[in-house]
């Protein structure tokens, strides 16, 4: 989960920014990979530098302005999310080794780091933490200065090939002031190039702010950079190269905007997410035309059975899927949590197709499920948000949002894309299989199409949920029920109130009412329901409705989120939230924004850090 940068600049660069501006201002981006604390090291003066502190990132910049850095062209900086070893100093990144001569960062997990560190006690190496990577920095010193004569690439080769586990490495040696050595398994890693310097970083946030070129690193790669140069080998020794892509996003992107919390920021980027993911999908006469899909449309048209893999959020985004693509193309659709689906013997075959939803790409349970899937002969299709990132580059095929950079912990915009993208890829396939005419595909693109504006009057209305959210800031418990795509809306709604509010919330499927959640209303309990559309589901709205009245006899503090129009919600709800009409299929994307608004602006009123709850991180990178 950790954030990454590396940095080799030239004497040419120095005027505009040394090796220290570039770590810190690439560990503010990448802060949100984790918080447990910050460090960098730099190469000056014929020495490794290195400052590291627990905490946020800010108490290292305060510890380096009180002792502060030579200046260097050549540096790394890591932020943590401890695995091994609770957060604190001692376990904070850079790790030293080679007598002081050698610093390391690492993201990811060395799972047979106990064998390697006996031995390495056995032969009189000290360590001081209680870290995975102190002992790969011990390692790569070794390697350094017993095997590889010398050569930092040499020794970064031989060492990750006695590695197991899912890993990034970065190193600097103080007798190679300008080079930066780094290697990746399992974890994300990217390359950017400048004019005079490059960069390394977990993703392209950590360099933005100086380049948008950047080159894919495929998996089990070293790339050696240099001001001037870079270059890229197998884990075998072997020559390799990387993709060049240019960033479509700049580093305002980034910003809040005047906002006060990037999640708030991202919750009004969602007008913008749904239509940028909508953008360019079809041709003039409306037929869709999704260039990223790799696989053969007469092989896709052939599938039998999608299984989507995800987790947290983007598994709710898949659950919507399951209702659209169902309805829409008549095949049966499992939605299966990515860490559970590979530990059982589940039922793939060469027509199943594997949809995988992930923010980050890296998500690592989903990408050693869809690899699994993929040793069992199915096609595999990732739906991501982040170019070049693991998850698609080893999927048969991809589906790109286009929703930004999504800085808050808490994922708001990507799933509104990740959903927008499903809807794509069920209408592509019944366009491919003649489930539905080209005319009906066209009505549902429009309706689509109108959903933005839609979630732009939403957003202009928000000032009613964040006054219902802060009469709530006392709040200890929130329940939330939905039927049909509202059954994930709602488990939506609970899972943000609990990643960021810190209080009990659940989702239920309203039909399950009966079947026990009922036992635990009692008076004043807030109660969400997100209430289908009157208009064509005439016996689901009823039952809904009648689940209202059932909690609210029971006491309940009933808030209901309904269509435009519904005037039978408004005598059993002590609060109506309406939202614009849009067929069924599509509601999730509009009624999931006020359950946004409201567990975002409750924590705000909780006085909470909404960007960067406690105990998580934006890209779960290990298992």
């Amino acid at each position: 989960m950790c954030g990454i940068v590396g940095y080799a600049g030239t004497s040419s660069r120095s005027a505009e920014h040394g090796a220290l501006d570039v770590l810190i201002e690439g560990l503010r981006r990448l802060e949100y990979r984790g918080y447990d604390s910050a460090g960098v090291a730099v190469v000056a003066d014929g020495a490794i530098h290195s400052r590291k502190k627990a905490g946020k990132l800010v108490n290292l910049e305060n510890q380096i302005a009180e002792a502060p850095l030579p200046d260097s062209l050549t540096g790394i900086g890591h932020t943590r999310w401890a695995t091994h070893g609770g957060p604190s100093d001692q376990n904070a990144h850079p790790h030293l080794a080679d007598g002081g001569k050698l610093a390391m960062i690492h993201n990811g997990i060395i799972e047979n780091f106990a064998e390697i560190k006996a031995t390495l006690v056995a032969e009189g190496v000290e360590f001081l933490s209680d870290t995975d990577t102190e002992v790969a920095a011990a390692l790569l010193g070794k390697m350094y200065s017993s095997e590889a004569e010398g050569d930092l690439t040499r020794a970064m080769q031989l060492a990750v090939n006695k590695l197991e586990g899912a890993f990034t490495l970065l190193a600097v040696h103080q007798d190679h002031p300008g080079v930066v050595v780094a290697a990746r398994r399992n974890s994300p890693l990217v390359l950017g190039l400048g004019e005079g310097e490059n960069f390394l970083g977990s993703d392209v946030s950590g360099f933005i702010d100086f380049t948008r070129r950047a080159v894919e690193l495929g998996q089990d790669q070293i790339v050696t950079i240099t001001p001037e140069s870079h270059s890229i080998i197998g884990f075998d020794g072997e020559p390799a190269e990387g993709r060049e892509f240019s960033v479509d996003w700049d580093a305002a992107s980034a910003e809040k905007g005047g906002f006060p919390s990037f999640m708030e920021k991202e919750i009004h980027d969602q007008p913008a997410a749904v239509a940028d993911t909508l953008l360019g999908r079809s041709d003039a006469e409306g037929k869709l035309t999704l260039d990223e899909l790799r696989i053969d449309p007469e092989k896709l048209a052939k599938i039998t059975k999608i299984v989507v893999l995800a987790c947290g959020t983007s598994a709710y985004a898949g659950s919507v899927a399951k209702y659209a693509i169902e309805s829409w193309c008549r095949i049966p659709v499992e939605v299966e949590l990515s860490h559970e689906f590979r530990y059982r013997e589940p039922i793939v075959d060469k027509n199943t197709l594997i949809v995988s939803i992930s923010q980050s790409g890296e998500t690592m349970d989903t990408l050693m499920a869809v690899r699994y899937a993929k040793e069992q002969g199915a096609k595999t299709l990732s739906i991501c948000n982040t170019n070049g990132s693991t998850i698609p580059r080893e999927s048969d095929a991809v589906l790109y949002t286009h929703a930004g950079p999504e800085i808050a912990v808490a994922s708001t915009k990507a799933f509104l894309a990740q959903i927008t993208a499903t809807y794509l890829l069920g209408l592509y396939l019944a366009q491919l299989r003649g489930n539905l005419f080209s005319g009906q595909i066209k009505d549902i693109l429009a309706d689509l199409g109108k959903i933005p504006s839609k979630i732009q009057d939403i957003l202009d209305r928000d000032n009613e949920i964040k006054d219902l959210a802060r009469s709530m800031a006392d709040a200890s418990s929130v329940l939330f029920l939905g039927r049909h795509v509202g059954y994930p809306v709602a488990m939506e709604g609970a899972l943000k109130l609990k990643e960021i509010a810190y209080i009990h919330a659940e989702g239920f499927a309203a039909g399950e009412l009966k079947h026990g959640p009922i036992a635990l209303i009692d008076d004043g309990q807030p109660v969400f329901v997100v209430v289908p559309s009157p208009r064509g589901r005439d016996s689901l709205h009823s039952k809904v409705v009648s689940n209202i009245q059932e909690v609210r006899a029971r006491g309940a503090n009933t808030l209901v989120i309904a269509e435009e129009g519904d005037v039978d919600v408004r005598e059993y709800a002590e609060f109506v939230f309406y939202v614009p009409e849009t067929p069924t299929l599509l509601m999730p994307l509009l009624a999931t924004v006020p359950l946004q608004i409201f567990a975002c602006e409750l924590a705000t009123a909780k006085g909470y850090d909404v960007d960067q709850p406690r105990n998580l991180a934006k890209s779960v990178t290990v298992e």
